[in-house]
């Protein structure tokens, strides 16, 4: 079970340090750097976690248009240096795109893990980017907490937009359909289906609210 409160943590696995050797240079931490990262903090604590594990590191940045490559390369050559010393190397690699797990998959070999922060959220419904990692990658995923500021207005405003665009459709969608109803002759099957429409209503609009609220 993730908690990332602390600041080295695994998620879902215990790590044997018996199972690797001493002398395995392949062994890396594919450390996955937000734009908005604490990136003194966040090198600190990578520098820790890659020393504990005895690994070298990979930093890679995604970033979502060639005119941020520049930029987002300085950052991880920085951070890069800040955390190379006689045991640990470290490596720069910046892709352009959105998608963390293919950006992953084409670098990831055997014996590497990940790292990324508790707060790094991705895709539509904005959920966290470590259950996605761990959902579709075989392999051991660290999750750092508290590195990179919460941004809520953004996400919120995501929020409550789905929510009131899905509430509205499904509102103009059962008036429709009870508009239909109402044409059918007058007995006990057309109240019927006007309770169970109205029912069904309620649901789907508590059930969507939910899901961004």
């Amino acid at each position: 079970m993730n908690k990332p409160g602390s600041p080295l943590q695994t998620a879902t696995f215990v790590m044997d340090r018996s199972s690797h050797s001493d002398h395995d240079p392949a062994r890396r931490l594919i450390v996955l750097i937000p734009a908005e990262a604490d990136d003194a903090a966040a090198t600190r604590r990578v520098r820790e976690l890659a020393h504990a594990l005895e690994c070298h590191i990979l930093f890679l940045g995604l970033c979502t248009d060639a005119a941020q490559e520049s930029s987002l390369r300085r950052q991880l050559i920085t951070m890069s240096a800040m955390v190379q010393d006689g045991n640990v190397c470290a490596e720069v690699r910046v892709k352009v795109g959105s998608n963390w797990v293919n950006a992953v998959k084409s670098d990831l070999k055997d014996g590497d893990m990940i790292v990324c922060f508790a707060e790094q959220r991705t895709g539509l419904l904005r959920k966290p980017l470590s259950q996605i990692l761990q959902a579709n990658l075989n392999t051991p995923v660290y999750i750092l907490s508290g590195l990179v500021p919460q941004n809520p207005s953004r996400s919120n405003w995501l929020s409550e937009t789905l929510g009131w665009t899905g509430s509205i459709g499904i509102i103009a969608g059962s008036f429709l359909l009870q508009i239909r109803i109402m044409s059918l002759p007058e007995n006990w099957a057309q109240t019927t289906l006007l309770i169970l429409s109205v029912m069904i209503e309620i649901w789907l609009i508590w059930g969507w609210n939910n899901l961004f609220g």
